[in-house]
């Protein structure tokens, strides 16, 4: 199902276990973007009354690993409530994500995981995703 404005403030508390570094008002801001965005969107899976998955895609117009058109559906996030996983909630959310970038005229869908993810890194593989590339970013303060 997709959220609406409505859903924002219960969302943000899950999306918080996405992104933690993020403050709770800094999530609404941004789960307001996606909402009212023509080239974002966000999904959820209901049980009784209470959201128990939330999944989140754009449009990348920018370049995307292994990717060779523009625009690429891209799942920016997807969380599954932790007595509710493994049991396909996930692979739904990921399937309406890439319906959604079909209807919006993409023909690829990407996704990234931290290297360390080894749970993200399952559940990609698993639902399709093929991967495309490691990398290993650094930085360096020079003053």
């Amino acid at each position: 199902m997709k959220a609406t404005i409505n859903d924002i403030n219960e969302l943000s508390l899950m999306v918080k276990f996405l992104w933690p570094e993020h403050s709770i008002d800094n999530l609404k801001r941004i789960l307001k973007e996606y909402v009212n965005g023509d080239e974002s969107a966000i999904f959820t899976y209901v049980l009784d009354d209470k959201f128990v998955g939330v999944a989140l895609v754009c449009l990348r117009h920018d370049y995307v690993e292994g990717c060779i058109t523009s625009p690429v559906g891209y799942l920016e996030g997807i969380y599954v409530d932790t007595k509710y996983r493994n049991s396909g909630i996930a692979k739904k959310l990921c399937e309406e994500c890439e319906e959604w970038a079909r209807d919006k005229g993409c023909s690829e869908f990407g996704s990234d995981c931290d290297i360390s993810n080894d749970a993200s890194y399952k559940f990609h593989l698993a639902v399709g995703f093929n991967e495309e590339d490691r990398i290993i970013h650094f930085k360096k303060i020079i003053k």
